[in-house]
């Protein structure tokens, strides 16, 4: 069942009232304020609270100077008489430093700053860092460090780290930790990021790169410096007078700048910057809890002594490090000795090598220095897995933005996690960092095995992330949608956590919020606080989306049940009180059509691809849905409602006008992927094609791609033929399309013709076809004697869709029912009707129109009545189910209806009036006038026709343009008018003559009739009335005395040209420009637009009865008792919507995938062989052949150098191996006439002769390690370093000089050795520490390690060992122990397993191994020594019962105890593994 998810109501008032994406802007003061308060409640800073003198007068110890301490500094009464000591006169106040900071300059951002206490908690950065400073969390940090002075790389070199660095750093989202001055590496890594600024130009993917700098080592820091803070902060770089101090760099983001209270000191951020690190290392990865966690990768460059610690530290860390070679001092040091085994980085190569690459300062090194660091470099050669080199020369890494995340996963993939899981946790971090190529290269490759349930997680991840190239690698490598999306739970999660910025979730919040307020009444105060997110809802606001004549694509439990196929039945809950369930279930949906009930609606198929289509549609995400839409099986449907929602969406959504173009584009686009398909599906075979048209779709709402494409105003895909064909079909009804329309029309008046085969029908048609086929077939068969041939020729996806074996012919009655239900004879008929009914109302109107009604009058009465009630019948004829509210809107918004309601109301309003004998004739007037609207309707009835219809629709276009010039031309009418009026009549009071003289006379001028009364010569004052007293003519102009006009003629008629050629030249030449323009405009949409109008006329004609009027009253009254008096449900209609069985329909649904797979085929061969794919691909090629040109230039020497210095190895072995050989001659008395050549200098015959000895040493290849770790378990003094050479006791070191630490005593570094100390001397060599230690006794330390085993099964399938957990370490062990009394087994396992268990498997000890053990506590003095002891078990003994019921009762405890498979992949300690080792190779069974 479903789970439904919380929606905090906080969240949904967000999302109700946000409307506008995120902008990141400058802090406002509210928020700088809150930001100022939050500084001074939890950061401190360090100052000095004891003034000292120090090496220079007016100085301090602290290294300020006496200025900068306060008063109570200067004569501390608490502190008199102390010596200045860092920890205990170093006191915190909260800091002062902090806000903005901007470094001035073209393209430089304003950053971030602080200055915090060395010993700030590390949580706290973190959170200032994401929750005051707004950081996303990373998902990968990069922790870079090396050389903090000015060095050279090469300029090859600098620009692979500088882009790969940036490359890495965008696109995982990652955090670039550095020192943060402006030197060194530092530099490097701010030019990086400068280049990255100025390159893309925007704040969008800005580079996180953290500076943690030490304060007291910052030149220039007053700027910062403020209480109330700054924002911002102007800080200027001065290199030339910063001295020994450092400026900061002006390219880093965010700065820490850490404060001991010292002045001058560098080094002082190391340890905070450690615990940060560490502390971000330690949160989880992503949104979800995964168990993974953010990783660290340490890059290193240059570097020196400081940088080997770091990179020590790092590595005892489990954090993998990054060297770059080439890039000089220790970095090139760590490159040559890496891939070397332990035993050949000698303390003489580290020598060397330090004297090669450092220089003079390799003069500066002390022996001790350099035994420490050749130490520290073999413990880290050591753990290659953690130990990356980058080499220009080779082109295993390629970038180094590759590099550093391939450092990454060979760490993980090395790491304590075993099988699936350390996989699983790699593809974690490739899907975080969005990098692809390295999850095709390093994760999917032949030694993983993917399970579909193993790629879920990451499958979860990459869709919320919105990383399509992951999304369509994970399918590839077998994720699959049934199984990632069975349990609608992951769905919900899917629709819950979308963006905030998404529209849909945001009317989803609104819903919701509705909703709560609507029931909150009902339900009590916590059933209302309970209301939840679910699949209803959003099946609720999709079905808004795409129409009320859709059912709930997610139904309510009880009304339906949702599953995918061949997956167990689930429904999706709702929290809903049990009445208002009730209620839910037994009231029927009043937006379902009538009939819906007898569909099959019990169980809705849900299909996985459509349900992730649809939740990538609702948030405009092109590419995820483009994926998603080639999973989907129902791929058309799927398209054409993608359209409708995205229309809808853009629609409502109008405010974000770029979103909305977007969402109006994506429409489109999936417009011609549905025509795409389709069109592949048509010319494949057509009668599938239009099934598939009228095919109800279960997961689509059930409804059909015809209906959800007229919804979603799809004209193209409308206008296609195959759709064009199936209307043409419906419209001829069981009358052949091929009809011609002379043969119609004469069966029409003479209908006995149709049984002579005059007219042909589509079923005698389809039986002629299948005899025809089946005689081929026949004839095939005897031809070859075989049937195999006939299965071979119409293959699975060219068999036709339906069967039409079984048809029988048509009858006497069926062929005559058949011939007048044709929509196509209902319309001729219909047009017969409306000519007769017109000819009639011509011939009321002009010839019997008498004062009481004649017959024909009253036949034109009930003529007009039928018309009213058919045009009742077509309001409330709602065979889609879109309500009578919707229907109503569509009735409304057709302009041939209201052309309908127009006549109809002005012929009841002028049969009103004719009725009554004061009004008679003024009804008449009306009845006429509404004649001219009947006769308007006839072009409505030619839309049908392909000649005609094209034509009308560009008339209505027209229709409009002349609407907007008559509103041009108006002016320009009444303009002159006005003037002419005014000029040439005084005082006119009659508006009759007012009107005809202001526009009806300017309105015919510009039809030709020129006026008289402008033209003196024209004049004649008998045609005028002087004082405008007779009605019948006009009033004369102003006469002067001689009773000639007095106006200006030269005015009048200058008035008239200029107003001629701007009417009738200007103007009609631009409405002739205006309908050409709209012509041209419209020519190559009409036929489409026709198309698509069509289907409305057909379909009104299809549900039409067959009577005309005004016998079509006959119909309407047999419809009244049909539906009122007996409550009958309409006839369903299978032209326009079929249900098809299950197996017919996955038979189609396959078909139309096997389609689509050949258009999306298609689609990629014609984008690859497009100009400009071809002119892409061309420059991709361009571009990394002059990279690899570049490449090649720059590390030719160097492999020219490598290639030289093998030949030389090469021809060294080849010379002692010949010198071996002359040798062995010599010693059997061969002897040669001459004497031999001398083969090698006297150095190399020197150390030839040496070697001998050599594989005497390399007997013992064995050093303890573990025992050898520079600090020493709970203790501050650390191991004297010994090197692997060093390690025998008989090998000579003359410096070894390790301190004596015993556990009851004081700790001695003196290197003083008591005498009883003396006799003892560890057997496995050096160790670096002398006494004790942490052990109980000198000498050897005696423990126990009892291996208790029994077989899985009785097959032995598996050995299986008793494991105890060590809560402290996360580690497996065996239950041993030291051993303290004569008993055979160690106290450690009496206490575990009990007295009664225990004297019962002492008897039962094989001992397996005795020997040293290289543990961390060992010293030169004491070690520990085990014997492995096996006791193995019957697994069907009473003994093997009790041990499992005590395994049993540790469930909970601290030390829990399980049987766990002995295996090479349990985690436990190295000495207790081999251990294992043995017992396994006792039992003859592989570790």
């Amino acid at each position: 069942m479903g789970e439904s998810l919380l929606l905090e109501p906080s969240l949904a008032q967000t999302l109700a009232v946000s409307t506008a994406k995120t902008s990141k802007l400058s802090l406002s003061t509210s928020t700088q304020r809150s930001l100022a308060t939050w500084i001074k409640d939890n950061i401190r800073k360090k100052e000095c609270c004891f003034y000292v003198d120090g090496d220079s007068k007016g100085i301090c110890k602290c290294g300020y100077q006496r200025i900068h301490h306060v008063d109570d500094s200067i004569k501390p009464e608490n502190y008199l008489g102390e010596t200045w000591d860092r920890h205990r006169h170093v006191h915190e106040v909260p800091t002062d430093a902090y806000g903005d900071i901007w470094f001035g300059g073209l393209g430089q951002k304003i950053g971030k700053y602080v200055r915090v206490s060395s010993d700030t908690s590390p949580d706290l950065l973190y959170q200032l860092l994401t929750e005051q400073w707004k950081l996303p969390p990373p998902n990968l940090l990069i922790s870079v460090t090396g050389g903090a002075k000015n060095f050279y790389m090469k300029p090859h070199l600098t620009a692979l780290f500088r882009r790969g660095l940036i490359k890495v750093a965008q696109t995982t989202g990652a955090w670039i930790i550095t020192g943060g001055t402006h030197a060194g590496v530092m530099k490097h890594v701010g030019q990086a990021v400068r280049e990255y600024v100025l390159s893309s130009g925007s704040m969008e993917g800005q580079i996180v790169a953290i500076g943690v700098a030490t304060w007291g080592a910052i030149h220039d820091r007053r700027p910062l410096v403020h209480l109330e803070g700054r924002f911002p902060a102007h800080y200027s770089l001065d290199m030339p007078s910063q001295g020994h101090l450092s400026c900061l760099d002006n390219n880093h983001s965010h700065f820490l700048l850490v404060d001991d209270g010292t002045h001058g000191c560098y080094g002082v951020e190391i340890e905070l910057r450690s615990r940060l690190e560490r502390l971000i290392s330690q949160q989880p990865l992503g949104n979800r809890e995964s168990g993974v966690r953010i990783p660290v990768v340490c890059v290193v460059l240059n570097g020196g002594p400081g940088t080997l610690s770091t990179i020590f530290g790092a590595m005892l860390n489990r954090t993998p490090c990054v060297i770059l070679e080439g890039s000089g001092r220790l970095a090139d040091v760590l490159a040559h000795v890496a891939g070397l085994p332990v035993t050949k980085v000698t303390l003489s190569v580290i020598h060397q090598l330090m004297k090669r690459f450092f220089g003079l300062e390799y003069d500066s090194f002390t022996e001790l220095k350099i035994i420490e660091w050749t130490k520290k470099i073999q413990d880290i050669i050591r753990m290659p897995q953690l130990l990356t080199v980058f080499r220009m020369s080779e082109d295993n890494h390629g970038d180094v933005d590759v590099a550093i995340l391939q450092a990454l996963l060979k760490a993980n993939r090395s790491s304590e996690s075993v099988g699936m899981e350390r996989w699983e946790r790699q593809l974690e971090l490739a899907v975080a960092w969005n990098r692809v190529d390295i999850a095709k290269t390093d994760i999917f490759t032949e030694d993983s095995q993917w399970k579909s349930s193993d790629l879920h997680q990451a499958m979860f991840s990459a869709l919320l992330g919105h990383k399509p190239q992951f999304v369509r690698l994970l399918l590839e490598n077998g994720v699959c949608l049934r199984e990632f999306l069975g349990d609608q739970t992951t769905l919900c999660d899917l629709y819950t956590q979308l963006p905030t910025s998404c529209f849909f979730l945001r009317r989803l919040a609104k819903r919701i919020q509705t909703e709560k307020s609507r029931r909150s009444q009902t339900l009590s105060p916590r059933g209302a606080a309970g209301r939840t997110i679910s699949l209803s809802h959003v099946s609720d606001e999709i079905r808004h989306l795409l129409g009320s004549f859709t059912q709930p694509l997610y139904p309510l439990p009880g009304l339906h049940s949702t599953r995918y196929p061949k997956e167990p039945k689930e429904d999706v809950a709702v929290t809903l009180p049990p009445k208002e369930q009730l209620e839910l279930q037994a009231s029927p949906d009043p937006d379902r059509g009538p009939g819906r009930d007898s569909e099959r609606g019990e169980e809705t198929f849900r299909d996985p691809g459509g349900d992730l289509f649809l939740w990538a549609i609702l948030q405009n995400q092109k590419e995820l849905a483009e994926i998603a839409w080639e999973q989907s099986r129902d791929c058309t449907s799927a398209a054409l409602a993608a359209s409708k929602i995205l229309k809808k969406l853009a629609e409502e959504g109008a405010e974000e006008e770029d979103e909305a173009e977007e969402m109006r584009e994506l429409a489109k686009h999936y417009e011609r992927h549905a025509i795409g398909v389709f069109n592949e599906c048509h010319c494949c075979d057509e009668e599938r094609a239009q099934r598939l048209l009228i095919r109800i779709s279960s997961s689509w709402g059930q409804t059909t791609c015809l209906r959800l494409a007229l919804e979603a105003d799809d004209k193209s895909f409308v206008a296609h033929s195959g759709v064009q064909a199936l209307l043409t079909q419906i419209w001829c009804g069981e009358l052949a399309a091929d009809n011609p329309l002379w043969r119609v029309l004469l069966c029409m008046l003479f209908f006995p013709l149709i049984y002579t085969g005059f007219l042909g029908f589509r079923r005698d048609e389809s039986i002629q076809r299948e005899a025809e086929r089946s005689a081929e077939l026949l004839t095939m068969e005897s031809l070859t004697g075989s049937q195999a041939c006939t299965r071979r020729k119409y293959p699975v996806h060219d068999l036709p869709a339906r069967n039409p074996l079984g048809l029988k012919p048509l009858t006497v009655s069926t062929r005559l029912v058949s011939l007048f239900t044709s929509p196509q004879v209902k319309f001729y008929w219909n047009i017969l009707s409306y000519f007769s009914f017109l000819l009639l109302f011509s011939v009321v109107l002009m010839i019997d129109f008498q004062t009481t009604p004649s017959w024909r009058e009253g036949l034109l009465y009930v003529w007009l009545i039928s018309l009213v009630c058919e045009e009742v019948r077509q309001l409330f004829h709602d065979p889609d189910g879109f309500g009578f509210r919707k229907k109503a809107d569509m009735y409304i918004n057709d302009m041939w209806n209201i052309l309908d309601f127009l006549s109809i109301l002005l012929f009841i309003i002028g049969l009103a009036f004719r009725l009554t004998t004061r009004l008679f004739y003024a009804g008449k007037v009306i009845l006429c006038i509404d004649f001219i609207i009947f006769c308007l309707r006839l072009m409505a009835i030619f839309i049908i026709s392909k000649t005609l219809g094209p034509k009308i629709i560009i008339v209505r276009r027209m229709m409009l343009d002349m609407f907007f010039f008559m509103f041009l031309l108006s002016i320009w009418v009444v303009a002159y008018g006005v003037a002419k009026q005014g000029i040439l009549i005084h005082n006119e009071d009659r508006l009759d003559w007012i009107v005809r003289g202001v526009i009806y006379e300017p309105y015919l001028i510009i039809f030709g009739n020129m006026p008289s009364n402008i033209d003196n010569a024209l004049f004649d004052i008998k045609a005028c009335s002087v004082n405008g007293t007779e009605s019948q003519k006009p009033k004369c102009p102003i006469l002067n005395e001689d009773k000639m006009p007095a106006f200006p003629e030269w005015l009048t008629i200058i008035l008239l040209c200029v107003y001629l050629l701007f009417a009738n030249i200007l103007l009609l030449n631009l409405l002739i420009a205006i309908f050409n323009y709209t012509f041209q405009e419209v020519q190559d949409n009409t036929d489409t637009i026709w198309k698509f109008q069509r289907y409305e006329l057909i379909k009104e004609y299809h549900s039409r009865p067959a009577a005309p009027p005004p016998l079509i009253l006959l119909s309407h009254i047999f419809l009244f008792i049909r539906r009122i008096v007996l409550q009958r449900p309409p006839n369903s209609y299978r032209a326009f919507k079929e249900r098809l069985p299950e197996v017919e329909e996955e038979e189609l649904l396959s078909w139309e995938s096997f389609m689509k797979d050949n258009y999306l085929l298609s689609c990629r061969q014609q984008q690859s062989q497009s100009m400009e794919q071809r002119t892409t691909d061309t420059a991709d090629k361009v571009c990394t052949i002059t990279e690899l040109l570049q490449r090649e230039e720059a590390t030719g020497s160097v492999a020219l150098v490598k290639r030289l210095t093998r030949l030389e190895e090469q021809v060294s072995q080849s010379a002692r191996a010949l010198q071996w050989i002359m040798d062995t001659l010599k010693a059997q008395g061969l002897h040669s006439k001459e004497e031999a050549p001398q083969l090698a200098s006297p150095g190399k015959l020197k150390r030839s002769e040496s070697e001998p000895n050599e594989p005497h040493r390399q007997e013992k290849t064995f050093y303890h390690v573990n025992a050898r770790r520079l600090d020493y378990p709970d203790s501050t003094i650390p191991r004297f370093p010994v090197l692997e050479e060093k390690v025998p006791w008989e090998v000579d070191f003359i410096l070894y000089n390790p301190p004596v630490l015993n556990g009851d005593s004081q700790d001695q570094t003196d290197g003083s050795e008591p005498d009883s100390v003396k006799r003892y001397r560890n057997p496995g060599g050096r160790t670096g520490m002398k006494g004790k230690g942490a052990l109980t006794c000198l000498g050897p330390n005696l423990i126990l390690d009892p291996v208790l085993t029994r077989w899985r099964d009785s097959e032995r399938s598996a050995l299986e060992f008793l494991a105890v957990w060590d809560q402290e370490d996360g580690l497996w062990t065996l239950p041993g122990g030291p051993v303290q009394s004569d008993e055979p087994l160690p106290d450690r396992l009496l206490r575990i397993m009990g007295q009664k268990i225990y004297d019962r498997i002492k008897t039962k000890v094989v001992e397996v191994h005795e020997g040293y053990v290289d543990d961390v506590r060992n010293t030169d003095d004491a070690w520990v020594e085990t014997t492995v002891l096996n006791i193995h078990l019957d697994r069907r003994s009473l003994l093997m019962a009790d041990i499992n019921r005590m395994a049993e009762n540790t469930v909970g405890c601290v030390e829990l105890v399980r049987w766990t498979e002995v295996s090479s992949r349990t985690r436990m300690c190295s000495y207790q593994r081999d251990a294992l080792r043995r017992v396994a190779e006792l039992h003859q069974r592989t570790f």
